[in-house]
């Protein structure tokens, strides 16, 4: 695949990274989206601005209902906003078709969600190379960089196994490793730790840090744990359709 040219961004004047001259991985203006209930119409999001930084880790807290998993699947390319502009990579999502977008999470994005969504009939090893595979690389790559994304996950023990011979913490552990084996821009993580005990949840909190440091890969994390948020670079609170920083 013929690596993707970056143009230059314009800074925006909310956050800016250390490098005066870094490009934005992802980049949302004016974002919005209504749902039509039969005669009614609901706002979820109104006139979102973001911009995630390379090696970023940002947190979207928010009541139930505000529209967190909302505002992620749209930064994944996974909904289409009803009004903005989002752009991956420095690529406008809305100008490309269904395929171009695929490729394009394929190969800049990962994803963890709150179920860990992995393959009951594949191992820990063929759960993490799929994405590679997808992406046309051979089997022999794929299972490499898989191992080694195990390995840095502390699950080299564990590569044969399959998710059902696996623990909670395990399997959401596999999940993080799937989403960074095509070593992405940015990983989106939807409550990544929702479902599991405060022990296991530490020990994840812990990885995402130490893995964004080792890899220097943007996270956006959607919780419902202020504490770990305000652990992360920034916390940003989603209330009434409306995205605010609570800590720059």
């Amino acid at each position: 695949m013929d690596e993707i040219n970056h143009p230059p961004v314009s800074q925006s004047d909310a956050h800016k990274p250390d490098a005066a001259d870094a490009t934005p991985v992802i980049r949302c203006r004016h974002l919005s989206k209504r749902y039509t209930q039969g005669p009614q119409q609901v706002d979820v999001l109104l006139d979102v601005n973001l911009e995630v930084y390379p090696g970023e880790c940002i947190a979207v807290v928010g009541s139930s209902g505000s529209g967190k998993t909302t505002l992620l699947n749209m930064l994944g390319g996974l909904d289409m906003p009803s009004g903005g502009q989002i752009e991956v990579a420095g690529c406008d999502l809305a100008s490309m078709n269904d395929r171009d977008r695929a490729s394009l999470r394929n190969r800049y994005l990962g994803f963890v969600y709150q179920f860990h969504h992995l393959l009951g009939e594949f191992s820990a090893l063929e759960n993490v190379a799929m994405p590679l595979l997808i992406g046309g690389s051979s089997t022999k790559v794929a299972s490499g960089r898989a191992a080694e994304l195990l390995s840095r996950v502390g699950l080299s023990h564990r590569l044969t196994h399959k998710p059902s011979e696996l623990s909670g913490g395990e399997r959401q552990r596999v999940a993080i490793a799937r989403a960074l084996v095509s070593a992405p821009r940015c990983v989106l993580m939807d409550e990544p730790t929702g479902n599991l005990d405060h022990r296991t949840a530490q020990g994840i909190h812990e990885l995402m840090r130490s893995l964004n440091q080792q890899l220097d890969t943007s996270f956006v994390v959607v919780t419902h744990d202020e504490r770990f948020a305000a652990t992360l670079d920034r916390m940003l609170v989603l209330s009434n359709g409306c995205l605010q920083a609570v800590n720059a």
